[in-house]
Order: C-alpha cells, then sequence, then structure tokens
C-alpha cells in the first residue's frame, strides 16, 4: 500500500538507500574530489561507462558504477533524483524493496549493455570512432525503466505533465519515450545527452516485466528438477476427513 507524507508519496526503503549514495557521490567523489581538489575527470575515466574501455581495457565493472555518477551542473542529479522519489517510492511500495531494487538494476546495467552494442554498430557502420570513447554517465537509464514500469502498473492515473497539463500516466510514457526517440534520430551520438542509453533502460525495463518472470520461473523449475523436487500447491486444504487436494 501507497504511503503519503503532506499528500507527497513517502521515500521508500531503497530509493531512500538509492538517493544517499547518488547524493554522497555527486557531493564528495564530483564536487570535492574530481573538481576542487583533483582538478580532474579521474571519477569519470574510471567509473564512467566508455564502451572501449569497457570491452577493451576490461573496465567490467562500470555498467553498474556510472549509474553513480552525475555532472557537476546540479539539473542532472536533480532531475533525476526528483524522477526516482516521485516514481520509484510507489513502485516499492507496490512491488516490495527486493524486486523494485532487481527491476532499478536490470534498467541501469541492461541500458549500458544495449548502449555499448549500439555504440559499436554504429563504429562498424559509419566508422565514427566518437561515441565508443565518450563517457557516459548518470541515472537516467534507470529512471526512464522506472517512468516506462509507472506507465505499465499505474496507467490509469492521471499526472501533470510539466507540473500543469493532466494526462494519464501511459500517455506520459510514451511522450517521454517518443521523446527519446526523436532526439536519438536527430543528433545520434553527436549529442551532450546519451538519448540511446535513454532509450535502452526503457526497452530493457519493458521486456524485463513482460517477460523476465518467465525466465526466472524457467530456471527455478529447472533447478527444482535437477533436485529431483515436485511442488505442489494446496488447492483446498478445509476437508480434514480427506486430507489436503493438490495441484501437480
Amino acid at each position: 500500500m501507497q504511503q503519503y507524507q503532506l499528500g507527497v508519496p513517502a521515500f521508500g526503503p531503497i530509493v531512500k538507500k538509492l538517493l544517499i549514495i547518488n547524493v554522497a557521490v555527486w557531493l564528495g567523489l564530483i564536487l570535492v574530489l574530481q573538481d576542487m581538489i583533483l582538478n580532474s575527470t579521474v571519477i569519470y575515466e574510471w567509473f564512467a561507462l566508455t564502451p572501449l574501455n569497457f570491452t577493451m581495457e576490461f573496465q567490467i565493472w562500470t555498467p553498474l558504477t556510472y549509474m553513480f555518477l552525475h555532472a557537476s551542473s546540479i539539473g542532472h542529479i536533480l532531475f533525476n533524483m526528483l524522477v526516482l522519489w516521485m516514481f520509484g517510492s510507489e513502485l516499492e511500495y507496490r512491488w516490495g524493496s527486493k524486486f523494485f531494487l532487481t527491476y532499478y538494476m536490470v534498467c541501469g546495467v541492461g541500458a549500458a549493455l544495449l548502449y555499448s552494442l549500439v555504440a559499436f554498430i554504429y563504429y562498424w557502420s559509419s566508422g565514427d570512432y566518437f561515441p565508443l570513447q565518450t563517457p557516459v554517465i548518470g541515472a537516467s537509464g534507470a529512471i526512464y525503466g522506472l517512468l516506462v514500469a509507472y506507465g505499465l502498473v499505474f496507467g490509469e492515473r492521471v499526472i501533470h505533465f510539466m507540473l500543469i497539463f493532466p494526462m494519464k500516466a501511459k500517455y506520459f510514457a510514451m511522450i517521454l519515450g517518443g521523446i527519446a526517440f526523436i532526439s536519438t534520430l536527430q543528433s545520434g551520438f553527436g549529442s551532450n545527452v546519451a538519448h540511446m542509453a535513454h532509450r535502452g533502460g526503457g526497452i530493457v525495463g519493458y521486456l524485463y516485466l513482460k517477460f523476465g518472470g518467465n525466465i526466472t520461473s524457467f530456471f527455478k523449475t529447472k533447478s527444482s528438477k535437477s533436485r529431483g523436487r515436485k511442488l505442489r500447491l494446496v488447492v483446498n486444504n478445509d476437508d480434514t476427513k480427506s486430507g489436503p487436494k493438490y495441484w501437480n
């Protein structure tokens, strides 16, 4: 059940932790250590997602760490954290913290992998080396996954686009997805905004919600069979004379 404080959604436990981590990294590592003390881009060089470094230099941690890095300007992290709080908290209360965290990480890491794949395809088709060596930072891939999920789970709920125009959540998610798609077509990889990563998070999130449960059930079934287990679901346990009935 969704909780509210003064008419706004309460912070979900995982949402609160993600907010604290993102803000702490932004303040401590980006603004203070990187910009003020080191006066370099060393944090981005080691922990941002750069497709070439990820594949050729084996920086295999970057599809995870890039999600917790943001630009020095406050607008980047402010937008992502506001959306994480406003939409993520309600999803966490609906789904539970464990599934919410799993979904968030799947969207973020999936967006990174999809972005890297498309960057290499773009290079092989165009010869343009730029997207392979350009760092990508931010939680936007995971955030777009949350927006897609919100549109699917709370599709009929009315929200205010740009805080002014009322519309159903499913149309809101479609509009943002359309903007990301058009922006990708217009700018490709020649923009300071990684629109492909945004779209990637939404695509991965949609696929995970549609098919992730089936995949998980498949592996659980295979694992149970390998251990020789037979699970039976109780249908009726009220009849004490004949004993419980099961679906096999």
